[in-house]
């Protein structure tokens, strides 16, 4: 296999001048419905391998989290409409005159996931679904009656990965984990799970803002708002204070909050997640697979969550891509940087991309001629083991950025 080794010119990502970095926590929309879809994906693979022995034909991702309609008050609130979520794309219904109940196993997934990660979303009560899986062309579900432990690509697709992160991606990372962890919604359980955070670094300083809702069953007036908004963001920004390779780190937090104005001056939820009410959700809108959307960094188009994860190398490439970038800079001595791109062809052997193409950037004093060969032999075990990676995948194992 013909793998290309360049070196990366420029500065790194820590480097440039500025850097913009996001992440959406699980109570977003977009992560909620990457999330869902991702979930019926793994739930379809589990049935298939169970009854078939194989994964078969199927890609949930196209999904749309429709915003439903509350009545918020200091102190409480109401439904008006649910949330309204649309699962579709294609499956497979039947196999080998075997009927396969596609959308009870959707609908039992989305809800197991709003239930596990959304604690004042019920899903009986707060969401409906519309399934609309059909299903798939014969020549894409050919595919999987092919012969051979590797399939075929069903798509001509590329995908980029990168590693490590720069500090500033990490504390984004870390700053969202954060505040939806077990501890911090403890310690403020009046908080929601729709936390986003945006990072703008100018030098070395860094201006994080951050999006959380305070739940309206909590607050019992504009005072009380603020009050226990103040004590949050002391927390928040007693945490970020602990953060390597920054200075000058400053947080705001729900910015478009203005006093003396009542409900239309406070960031108020009554489930945790503006999809009750204020904002919908659509997949390949939120993080990708590295949880991140960082804009200064290459970025793929395809949106990963729920594609089918033993032959759609929009999903496979990309989480591979990281993977690799990762595996090298780790076991490669000298490096300060990795970047991955992996481009498939349709019908081809998913272990053998069109292009697999590594840029590296050396240590000072390190030669591009030291690392080629150790770069080329990760990039291929990489390659050779990907059945492994397609099966962990499927198996629900693997973050794809959603988590």
């Amino acid at each position: 296999m013909n793998i290309a080794v360049e070196p990366l010119r420029g500065e790194s990502a820590n480097e440039r001048p500025f850097e913009i970095v996001e992440r959406k926590g699980q109570g977003h929309p977009d992560t909620m419905c990457d999330a869902m879809m991702e979930a019926i994906s793994v739930a379809l693979s589990r049935t298939y391998l169970q009854e078939f022995g194989r994964v078969l034909h199927h890609n949930i991702d196209k999904g749309l989290l429709a915003a439903g309609a509350v009545e918020k008050w200091f102190g409480g609130g109401r439904l008006v409409k649910p949330m309204q979520l649309i699962i579709g794309d294609r499956a497979t219904l039947c196999f080998e005159g075997q009927y396969v109940d596609v959308g009870e196993i959707a609908l039992g997934a989305a809800r197991d996931w709003l239930r596990k990660h959304l604690r004042f979303v019920d899903p009986a009560q707060h969401l409906q679904c519309r399934v609309v899986l059909g299903a798939g062309s014969t020549e894409l579900a050919d595919i999987f009656a092919r012969p051979g432990m590797v399939r075929g690509a069903n798509d001509t697709s590329a995908a980029v990965g990168y590693y490590p992160l720069s500090p500033t991606e990490e504390a984004v990372l870390k700053l969202e984990r954060y505040l939806n962890a077990k501890g911090f919604k403890e310690r403020f359980p009046d908080t929601g799970e729709d936390v986003k955070v945006m990072a703008v670094r100018r030098a070395r300083d860094v201006e994080l803002t951050v999006a959380m809702p305070l739940l309206a069953g909590s607050v019992a007036s504009e005072e009380g708002y603020f009050a226990r908004k103040e004590l949050i963001l002391q927390d928040m920004e007693s945490f970020v204070g602990g953060f390597s390779g920054l200075e000058g780190v400053q947080v705001s937090y729900n910015a478009l909050d203005r006093p003396g104005r009542g409900l239309g001056g406070v960031y108020l939820s009554l489930l945790g997640t503006s999809a009750e009410d204020a904002d919908s959700g659509q997949v390949g809108r939120g993080n990708r697979v590295n949880g991140l959307i960082a804009v200064g960094r290459p970025l793929g188009t395809e949106a990963v969550a729920g594609k089918n994860p033993v032959s759609h190398v929009g999903k496979i490439y990309n989480v591979l891509a990281h993977r690799i970038a990762r595996n090298i800079y780790l076991q490669v001595y000298g490096l300060k940087e990795v970047y991955v791109y992996l481009v498939s062809r349709i019908g081809a052997p998913i272990d053998r991309p069109q292009l697999a193409a590594v840029q590296v950037r050396p240590e000072a004093g390190r030669a591009l001629a030291e690392v080629v060969d150790p770069v080329r032999e990760i990039c291929a075990a990489e390659l050779a083991a990907v059945d492994d990676l397609c099966m962990a995948l499927a198996r629900g194992e693997v973050s794809i950025g959603c988590s």
